[in-house]
C-alpha cells in the first residue's frame, strides 16, 4: 500500500538461497505496491548477536553489578545505547510492518536474529513494566515471520513427529512480537524446500508474492493461548 512502511529484517547468509529469493520478491512486491521497504541484512552487516556492556557508551547506573537489562534501560532512556542498537530501533520506530525472514533452527530464529531481539527490543524503547502485551511500546505496528524448516509439512501437525507448528510460534509471536505491542499477522512458512523440486520451490515462492498483494487487507491472529495450544 502506498505510503506504507516495511523493514525486513533478513536472516541467512547466503543471497542466493530460498530465504533470500522469498525476500527479494518480498522487497519487490511491495515496492511495486508504493511501500518503502528496508532490508537488515544481519549476516551482510556482520550484526553484533551479544548483549554485552560494550552496548552501553556511557557511565554505568550500577558499575558495581552488571545488569545487562537494567543498564539498556537506562541507555535507552539516555540515548547511550551503541549506534548500531539505534540504528535498528529508528528503522523499527518508523515501520508499520517489521517482517522476519528466515530458517527455522532448532524451533528457533538463528543465533543472529536472536541478538538482534535482545538487543534492539529493549525495555524504554519495546515495552515497559507496566506496558506490555496490548499496552506495550510497540503498539499499532504489524510484524509477520516468514520462515523456512528443514521437516516437512507433516511434520508440523499435531501427530506429526514436531508437533503442530504453532507450538515453536508461541515465544516468538507472542512471548516477544505481542509482548512489544505488535499485532501479528499469519506466520508464511515454507515448508522444507530442501526436498522440493525446482517447480514446487517457484511455486512456494510465487505463493509468498501472492499472498503480498493483499498483505494490509489481513487481520491480525487472536494472539492469545487458545490459538496456539487449543481450547
Amino acid at each position: 500500500m502506498a505510503g506504507k512502511k516495511v523493514l525486513i529484517v533478513y536472516a541467512h547468509q547466503e543471497p542466493r538461497s530460498f530465504n533470500g529469493s522469498l525476500k527479494d520478491v518480498a522487497v519487490a512486491e511491495l515496492s511495486r505496491q508504493g511501500c518503502t521497504v528496508t532490508v537488515s541484512d544481519l549476516y551482510a552487516m556482520d550484526f553484533e548477536p551479544r548483549a554485552t556492556r560494550k552496548d552501553i557508551t556511557g557511565a554505568l547506573s550500577r558499575p558495581e553489578s552488571f545488569s545487562y537489562s537494567v543498564e539498556a534501560y537506562e541507555a535507552c532512556k539516555k540515548r547511550s545505547l551503541t549506534s548500531d542498537i539505534i540504528a535498528e530501533q529508528k528503522k523499527v520506530q518508523e515501520a508499520d510492518l517489521v517482517m522476519f525472514q528466515f530458517p527455522l533452527y532448532w524451533f528457533s530464529v538463528p543465533a543472529i536474529l536472536k541478538g538482534w531481539m535482545d538487543r534492539v527490543l529493549c525495555q524504554g524503547f519495546a515495552f515497559d513494566i507496566p506496558g506490555f502485551y496490548d499496552d506495550s511500546l510497540l503498539k499499532g505496528k504489524l510484524a509477520i515471520l516468514s520462515l523456512t524448516t528443514g521437516g516437512t509439512a507433516d511434520m508440523y501437525r499435531k501427530t506429526g513427529a514436531s508437533g503442530d507448528f504453532r507450538y515453536f510460534l508461541w515465544p516468538l509471536q507472542h512471548g516477544t512480537l505481542h509482548f512489544c505491542g505488535f499485532k501479528v499477522l499469519a506466520p508464511h512458512i515454507s515448508f522444507a524446500p530442501e526436498f522440493a523440486s525446482e517447480e514446487e520451490r517457484r511455486e512456494m515462492v510465487a505463493s509468498w508474492a501472492q499472498r503480498l498483494k493483499t498483505i494490509w487487507k489481513e487481520e491480525p491472529i487472536p494472539c492469545s493461548p487458545p490459538w496456539y495450544f487449543g481450547q
